[in-house]
């Protein structure tokens, strides 16, 4: 058996909490943990409360009066919600692998010591965390110059690859990656693309994992880019669609008094609150359950290259 040496001894008592400090560690974290879902079960409960309900009692923990008239009204209108969920998940699948290889190939060259444009594209990279371009340049680039308008490229390219991103990897690429395996490689006759491939990527699963999670989040949340560059309605996101839908909803409310009667009633009954909860439930479930599976590469990816020794 070793014995402690009174280094060790002094690390444990500085590590050691009493239970007293470890019950208010739980507390808070446990109030923490309850402001984050607390929210989410209010929006359920309102997706299943009656419209009439809302109204009369506002929002509440759990239903006054259930009612799944929002979820109906979601299936009727089916045609229109599957067409955009389509559309959201082409576009959050193709712009997140895009994304991964532009981002993860931009670090790794950046974190390269023997490359000669190193310094200076890193301020390239650098300056738009600092200072952005504006609304209307990169507006008049994706429509003007390169004719994105109406296109499903319009909401993949613009979030493709942000700066933050790439400074994530490059610093995870230059403190985890030791330049005496990629100099192997290249004595063995290994081009640049043969190492980042094959050596590189499957080693750097944690930051792929955390950029593509952020990747994945920006796309799957996003409407934005919908109403800059969209149109044609068939390529709404399905959260485009959700703001526009509820939009439209509040506008017929405000001018019921002036549609016929038939068409004013239909307009007072339909779920409005509901259905926008409703509606959100369906957006965050699938991010809800991707999560879990990214976790544990998503924290490891943020926190590899913080400490150095």
């Amino acid at each position: 058996m070793t014995t402690k040496t009174a280094y060790e001894t002094g690390l444990e008592k500085f590590n050691r909490t009493n239970k007293a400090v470890n019950l208010l560690f739980n507390l808070i974290f446990i109030i923490l943990a309850l402001l984050c879902v607390i929210p989410v079960v209010v929006v359920l409960s309102i997706s299943f409360s009656s419209e009439d309900s809302i109204r009369e009692t506002g929002y509440h923990l759990l239903p006054v009066a259930l009612s799944a008239d929002a979820y109906v009204y979601i299936v009727k209108q089916g045609t229109m919600i599957l067409r955009a969920l389509g559309v959201s998940a082409l576009v959050t699948v193709a712009g997140t692998v895009l994304g991964v290889l532009l981002t993860t190939s931009m670090g790794y060259v950046l974190s390269r010591p023997t490359y000669k444009l190193r310094g200076f594209l890193t301020w390239v990279v650098f300056i738009p965390m600092v200072f952005n371009g504006g609304l209307v340049s990169s507006y008049f680039i994706n429509t003007n110059l390169l004719g994105l308008k109406d296109s499903v490229w319009a909401l993949i390219l613009p979030l493709a690859v942000s700066s933050f991103n790439v400074i994530i990897c490059k610093t995870f690429f230059k403190s985890t990656i030791p330049d005496g395996l990629i100099e192997s490689a290249e004595i063995d006759g290994a081009s640049q693309l043969r190492i980042f491939f094959s050596i590189i990527m499957p080693i750097s699963l944690p930051v792929i994992a955390t950029i593509g999670l952020f990747l994945c989040f920006s796309y799957w949340n996003d409407w934005f880019q919908s109403m800059l560059y969209i149109d044609n309605q068939n390529l709404y996101s399905l959260q485009a669609l959700l703001n526009s839908l509820m939009s439209n909803v509040d506008a017929l409310a405000k001018n019921a008094a002036s549609m016929g009667v038939s068409y004013a009633l239909l307009v007072a009954t339909m779920p409005k609150e509901s259905a926008r909860m409703a509606v959100a439930i369906l957006i965050v479930l699938p991010v809800a359950f991707a999560y879990p599976f990214f976790q544990k590469y998503f924290i490891s990816g943020l926190t590899v290259g913080a400490v150095k020794g």
